[in-house]
Parts: structure tokens; C-alpha cells; sequence
């Protein structure tokens, strides 16, 4: 389990009668399930795709999987029938989910006939190779979900040709090589999250953001966060805005000479990004042609199924052990971030992984995107801190003159440019009515669009795959299901739309620079730089 903050623990006020008729009706449903099951019936339950082969049909395997699926039900519903306040019902129903993932019979040798069988069939080798993986794994503190020595940043992921042109405590500055004769007079800014890395955005090439918009004539700036150390224990959120992406977007301003550029926010990067365009906007200052936030949170009223870790008692432990309320400063692991974001998909993203490594003795799958997910990087305990309280806790960004940021009331209805803000529809990090309400915040000219997948395959979604699809809507609303339900489908990727709309903010098309940087910002080192390989230390 992640430490700390994996699964919420239950106080006896939060315990809560369920409805008496309800309760019986769940209770009659168990019992008849159960008497189905030892009568050598199928109950009506949900299929599991964990017990899809023929093997858990056979003999005892098949009362145990389906006495686990019935037992599984019974729970699920007891904990949906609680009447009790949004929060602690969903507390319940977070944690419940957790053991029922926990105790299904495929993740343990003894009740997992397919891991018998390959015991059986490999004479033990299974098994030792089982072994060898999770002491590699205890070792590293997480659970592998893919292999490690497959990829290399810089050799065959983040491979898109630039440079560092400036570079701080915080970040470097990526500036890439221009693809096509001509491109956009005004370039992008993209401000990834400090969770995790940049090079999300540019993985492989067929599947690269970054590449995908040079090709299309589009001038890329990438911001790529330091990997937080000992020697940033101190930083603050403030840190982030300032020396972080406003500093950025001078940079830009200064190397593309022009007044304005084109800035993309990611997840966490999102909300930076605005947050230092609200503290500019206060002080009159507009860098900003447009806005693109993709699955990111202004507005934190819902935010989905991480709300069961966030509560005062919380936040307060994290501000007295790092974030430097009582003195104390530190780092958050990014070994505890990941594993914890694993907790959320439990079934998908962690015993999944433990059935095949372990008792199958598997090696881990090659996958970029698992590599980068893996790719931890450590937050600095004050920045880590502040953002909990004032963003997830209390909720204060989107509130006018709430919150000070660098020594400014913020205000994101100064933030005048139109905005493009994509959310995907299956996120469970960033639920996507979240995303939508800062429609309602932001006052420029804004476009919605909502992509299929969760939070990050929905997102990198390459336009010449064309898979899955997107829905658009151009009435105007406050409400994110009258959108929806007037919203067109249209197949593929939303990236051609996203692609379309970026031209029309950017400006004339001009001569592409024959060098990068300029006589101010000269060329540090090749991109993908020296900061996004370094490697999370342990804490």
C-alpha cells in the first residue's frame, strides 16, 4: 500500500445506519446469490474480466471466483447504501473498493488456478522468477509495470531535435528545431506537470505532441521541471508561478520577439500557468494570446475519487512534517506520488501487475507510457503543501481576490485571452465537468472540447491514429450535461481541432529561425536537457 495516505481511515462518527428496507433488500439479494452459487448455478453478476479464462471454470476455482464476486457485490452494495455526507460515503466507498480489490482469489497462488498451472508447467521456474522480481521491486519501493532497461530518455523517448536555452533552480527551457520552411510568427509555451515529467508530450515520435505541432508549422517552447531535491526543500508555490512559468514566458517573449505567445497548461501545469497569468493580469500585463489547459483543474469543487485523501487532519500532517509549519521542511516522495495514483485504479494499475510479475513470474510489459509513469519525480514540501490546502482543500483559485500569489490578490476573469480547455470524458484524476466550469471562470473567448479515455491516453491521442473520438458543442452553457447532450460526436483525435483552432491565434506565417536561442539565451545543451533524467532520490 502507499504510505501514508493510501486508504482513509474510518473514525466511529463517520459510521452510518443504512435504510432498514434497503438493507433487506441487499441482504435478500446476497442470500439468494450465495444459494445459487453452492447450488451450482451462475448468479446475475458483474463480468470480471479477471476470470475470463476457461481455467477458473473448472472444479473448485469456479465457487471461489464466484463466491468472491458475490461477496464483492454484497460489500460494494452496503457501502453504496450508507446515508451519510458526500465526503465520508465516499471515504466508504473508496475504502471498500480497496479491500474487495485486495481480497480476489487470481491474487494469491493458493486460489489462482492459472498460477498453479504455470507452477506446474515451468517446474517451479514461475515461481523463482516470481520471487526475483519482487525483491527487485521491494527494492525500488513500487510495484514494476514495465521494464526499465527497455527505454532511455534521449535515445528512444524525448527524442524531438531542440535545445536548452535557459535554465534555472527550477526548470530548463526547451526550444525546438522548427520542422517546415515557414512556421507561426507566435510560438507555444508548454508548461507540462511537475508530477511526473514533460516528455509525456513527447514520447515516441509517432505519438509526440511536440512533433506533431512543428510538422504543422507551430514554433514549441517545453518547460522541463527539476526533479525536486534536498536543496529545494524551501520551494513554494509562488516559486513555481515566478521563477518558474512566468520567468518561461519571458524567455519566450524575448527569443520569439513578439508581445504575446501561446501558453499550454497539463494537469497540475494548468493550474500554474493561470495562476501566473492571473498574478500578471493583476498587475495589467497580458503575455498571453491564448490559453490551453488540457485536464486541468481551476475550479476544485469535485474533484473525484482523490477527495477521499483530502481532509484538514491531512493537509495539516503534511504542513507540519514538510511543508514547514512547524519548521519543518522536506519533499514528497515520488515514489509514495506514484504508488498512491496506482491505488486509485487498483485492480488495473496494481494487482494486475502483481498476479503477472509475481505469480506468474512474467517479465513487466514494454510500454513507453507505463516508463514515463513510473519516471518519478519528487514535489517540494511547502509548494506540495500550500497547493493541498488552498487548491484541493479550501478551494480558493477560483474565487476573485481569494488567494495571494507572489504578493497579488488573483483573479482569473483578468485573464482576458481566448482559451482553448480540453478535458477527457473517463478521467478520474480531473473529472471532466471539473474541467468544464472553467468555461465559466476564465471570460475570454473560450472552446470546450471533450475527448474519450482517461487523463492521459486521452489526451496523447496521435491525429494519425485516428482512434476513439471527441465531442464538440458551440452553445453556450453553464450546465456540462446540456453540453453533452447536444455535443457532436466526431470520430478520431481531437488533435486536428486543437490544431485548427491554435492557427488562428498565432499569428502570420514567417521564415523559421535558422538557430535557436539568441544573443541573450544561448544554447546550454542538446534537448532533452540534463534535468529530466535525473532520477528521483529516495526519501
Amino acid at each position: 500500500m502507499p504510505p501514508n495516505w493510501s486508504i482513509p481511515r474510518l473514525s466511529p462518527t463517520d459510521m452510518t445506519l443504512i435504510p432498514p428496507e434497503r438493507l433487506a433488500a441487499i441482504e435478500k439479494k446476497y442470500l439468494a446469490d450465495m444459494l445459487m452459487v453452492w447450488s451450482g448455478k451462475k448468479p446475475e453478476i458483474e463480468v470480471d474480466n479477471r476470470f475470463k479464462s476457461n481455467i477458473w471454470n473448472e472444479g473448485w476455482s469456479e465457487i471461489v471466483y464466484q463466491t468472491y464476486l458475490v461477496n464483492a457485490q454484497h460489500l460494494k452494495s452496503l457501502a453504496n447504501a450508507v446515508e451519510a455526507e458526500p465526503k465520508v460515503k465516499n471515504k466508504i466507498i473508496f475504502a471498500t473498493e480497496q479491500l474487495v480489490s485486495t481480497l480476489a482469489p487470481s491474487n494469491f497462488l493458493a486460489t489462482n488456478p492459472e498460477a498453479i498451472n504455470e507452477l506446474i508447467a515451468t517446474r517451479g521456474q514461475s515461481l523463482t522468477n516470481g520471487l526475483t522480481h519482487l525483491l527487485a521491486d521491494m527494492q525500488q519501493g513500487k510495484i514494476s509495470q514495465t521494464t526499465s532497461d527497455t527505454f532511455e530518455v534521449g535515445v528512444n523517448l524525448a527524442t524531438t531535435e531542440g535545445s536548452v536555452v535557459f535554465q534555472n533552480e527550477l526548470f530548463q527551457l526547451i526550444q525546438y528545431k522548427p520542422l517546415t520552411a515557414t512556421v507561426f510568427e507566435k510560438p507555444i509555451l508548454m508548461v507540462p506537470p511537475c508530477i511526473n515529467k514533460f516528455y509525456i508530450l513527447d514520447l515516441k515520435p509517432e505519438s509526440s505532441m511536440v512533433r506533431f505541432l512543428l510538422e504543422e508549422g507551430f514554433t514549441v517552447f517545453m518547460i522541463s521541471w527539476k526533479n525536486a531535491d534536498e536543496s529545494m526543500s524551501h520551494v513554494t508555490w509562488d516559486d513555481y508561478v515566478a521563477t518558474g512559468v512566468i520567468k518561461a514566458m519571458q524567455v519566450c517573449i524575448e527569443i520569439s520577439k513578439v508581445p504575446q505567445i501561446n501558453v499550454l497548461g497539463f494537469c497540475v501545469g494548468g493550474t500554474i500557468l493561470a495562476s501566473a497569468l492571473a498574478v500578471l493580469a493583476n498587475q495589467g500585463i497580458h503575455p498571453a494570446a491564448s490559453l490551453i489547459l488540457l485536464t486541468s483543474f481551476l475550479d476544485f469543487s469535485d474533484t473525484g475519487v482523490l477527495d477521499v485523501f483530502i481532509d484538514e487532519t491531512m493537509v495539516d500532517m503534511r504542513e507540519k512534517t514538510i511543508g514547514g509549519k512547524t519548521g519543518n521542511f522536506g519533499l514528497l516522495s515520488g515514489v509514495e506520488l506514484a504508488n498512491t495514483f496506482s491505488f486509485l485504479r487498483p485492480n488495473e494499475l496494481v494487482w494486475n501487475y502483481v498476479v503477472s510479475n509475481y505469480l506468474l513470474g512474467k517479465t513487466p510489459p514494454t510500454f513507453d507510457l507505463l516508463y514515463w509513469n513510473s519516471d518519478s519525480t519528487n514535489l517540494p514540501g511547502p509548494m506540495f503543501s500550500w497547493y493541498l490546502r488552498h487548491m484541493y482543500l479550501n478551494n480558493e483559485l477560483k474565487d476573485s481576490g481569494k488567494l495571494l500569489i507572489c504578493n497579488q490578490p488573483v483573479d482569473l476573469s483578468k485573464i482576458n485571452c481566448p482559451s482553448y480547455i480540453y478535458a477527457s470524458k473517463e478521467d478520474h484524476i480531473v473529472p471532466w465537468k471539473s474541467a468544464f466550469t472553467s468555461t465559466q471562470i476564465l471570460k475570454g473567448k473560450n472552446r470546450f472540447v471533450l475527448g474519450a479515455s482517461g487523463h492521459i491516453a486521452g489526451v496523447i491521442n496521435p491525429l494519425k491514429k485516428n482512434k476513439r473520438n471527441y465531442w464538440v458543442n458551440h452553445i453556450k452553457t453553464k450546465n456540462p450535461d446540456t453540453w453533452f447532450n447536444g455535443a457532436k460526436s466526431i470520430e478520431g483525435s481531437w488533435w486536428g481541432d486543437f490544431r485548427d483552432w491554435l492557427a488562428t491565434q498565432s499569428g502570420k506565417q514567417i521564415k523559421a529561425p535558422n538557430k535557436l536561442g539568441n544573443s541573450n539565451f544561448k544554447v546550454i545543451e542538446p534537448a532533452p536537457g540534463s534535468f529530466v533524467k535525473e532520477k528521483a532520490s529516495k526519501i
